[in-house]
């Protein structure tokens, strides 16, 4: 697993607006994330990101770092295959980013293989290694899917390098995306082989 934190740099929420203007794609529909894996590019100034242990900080689009808010959950998506997701926060802020945090747990008795899925499908993101660039929002409200968000070099902004996970092990996760327009109070989590989840948006 991955530690590489990237640093971006202050001016990376100037362009977050136009950005997000860039990125809103249509294609509605349940395919889970699977179709159209057209990426979005994040402002040149924007970071790559990395795995880390829950509880360490994450990193944000202005370049600093927050500890992940644990203290509300607003899902909790459990995989069949022992993986479990739980989404503690989804803000969205004024430079037009939603940044959703969250841990990954192995609730299972034995080391688990992430699935490649997660990384989505677009060759130019799998090619910079593990991520979870897979996940998608759908936005039902305005019937368009949003992806994480990607720096000018195709690095995903999400959490990256993460390859197995051992029995009880948890991993904060985050990702970053195109915020949906203000009237957008809930929108759809979809990561590849875990459950659809519905989730608010602060």
């Amino acid at each position: 697993m991955s530690n590489r934190y990237g640093t971006a740099a202050r001016r990376a929420a100037a362009g977050a607006t136009a950005v997000a203007l860039a990125v809103l794609l249509s294609g509605c529909g349940g395919d889970g994330g699977q179709g159209g894996d057209e990426g979005a590019k994040a402002p040149e100034s924007a970071g790559r990101s990395s795995s880390s242990p829950a509880g360490q900080d994450t990193p944000t689009a202005d370049g600093g770092s927050t500890v992940p808010d644990t203290s509300t959950t607003l899902t909790t998506i459990n995989g069949s295959n022992g993986f479990q997701f739980v989404i503690h926060t989804a803000v969205r802020d004024q430079g037009g980013f939603l940044t959703v945090t969250g841990s990954l747990k192995n609730t299972s008795s034995k080391m688990l293989i992430a699935p490649p899925q997660w990384s989505g499908q677009e060759v130019n993101v799998k090619q910079t290694g593990p991520s979870l660039a897979g996940m998608t929002l759908l936005d039902k409200t305005e019937k368009k899917r949003y992806y994480v968000l990607r720096d000018t070099e195709g690095y995903p902004l999400t959490t990256t390098g993460v390859t197995s996970v051992k029995a009880g092990e948890t991993i904060a996760m985050f990702a970053q995306f195109p915020a949906p327009p203000a009237n957008v109070t809930q929108v759809d989590i979809q990561i590849p082989q875990m459950p659809v989840a519905t989730i608010e948006i602060s």
